[in-house]
């Protein structure tokens, strides 16, 4: 049986909508489907969504919205997100996995790739070919800007993060650790291992939209070679979003 949601505040101006306490794709296709629910029928005084793993936050104004209300209106929706929601849209992701892209830390790169290689008991083009094979989910946006976290990590490639964090890899690192596989919308601190690199940017607040890939949308790895790489990161710059439908 399907545990109820709880719902908490989250100051006066947001409600939570918690469907339990770990990450599970279970639960996060019941968050976005409340959340392609409530976007679908906004009560007036919504003002944002903010989907994660296991819970959905509501932005409202509560001048215009009461929480009673507000609950209500969402519990009525909840027997559309008992039902996963299908993926709005699928994406190709250029994705680089020849560590020559990551530049300077081509090393780095490449003994991340040998050491997920050893601890999944696979081959390192075996890792690569399994990443580039399977088809993620966009289930939140999270951590820092434009950071993508994705569900749909293949079992295999399920490992823990690494012993000692680097204080810096790449924007666009593809990413895994702990069941979770991310895609880095900036440069950043972390302790997970990079399988490869993406020259696109999902996120640039600059663009109009600012996101190239919504919350709920499916990617599939596109590789692409050096060269490719580097052609491709300088159309990225010049403004393009480079994921192409799927």
């Amino acid at each position: 049986m399907t545990a109820a949601p709880r719902f908490l505040d989250a100051g006066e101006c947001a409600l939570v909508v918690e469907f339990g306490s770990v990450i599970d794709e279970a639960l996060a296709a019941r968050v976005l489907a409340l959340d392609a629910a409530l976007a679908a029928d906004p009560p007036e005084g919504l003002r944002e969504l903010v989907p994660t793993y296991r819970s959905l936050m509501i932005h409202y104004d509560p001048l215009v919205l009461d929480r009673a209300a507000l609950v209500a209106h969402v519990a009525a929706r909840l027997p559309a997100a008992a039902a996963p929601a299908a993926a709005a849209r699928l994406w190709r992701l250029p994705v680089c996995y020849d560590p020559a892209c990551a530049g300077g830390m081509a090393a780095e790169v490449a003994a991340d790739q040998a050491h997920v290689a050893a601890a999944c008991g696979m081959t390192p083009d075996a890792v690569i070919a399994l990443h580039a094979g399977a088809t993620f989910r966009l289930v939140m946006y999270g951590f820092a800007p434009g950071w993508a976290y994705l569900s749909g990590l293949p079992p295999a490639l399920r490992l823990p993060r690494r012993d000692s964090p680097r204080p810096l890899i790449p924007g666009g690192s593809v990413i895994v650790a702990g069941g979770q596989a991310v895609i880095a919308g900036g440069p950043m601190p972390s302790g997970w291992h990079i399988l490869g690199l993406t020259p696109a940017r999902l996120f640039d607040p600059a663009r109009t939209p600012p996101l190239s890939v919504e919350v709920g949308d499916s990617l599939r790895p596109d590789p692409v070679d050096a060269a490719s790489f580097a052609a491709l990161a300088g159309r990225a710059a010049a403004g393009e979003t480079l994921v192409r439908p799927g």
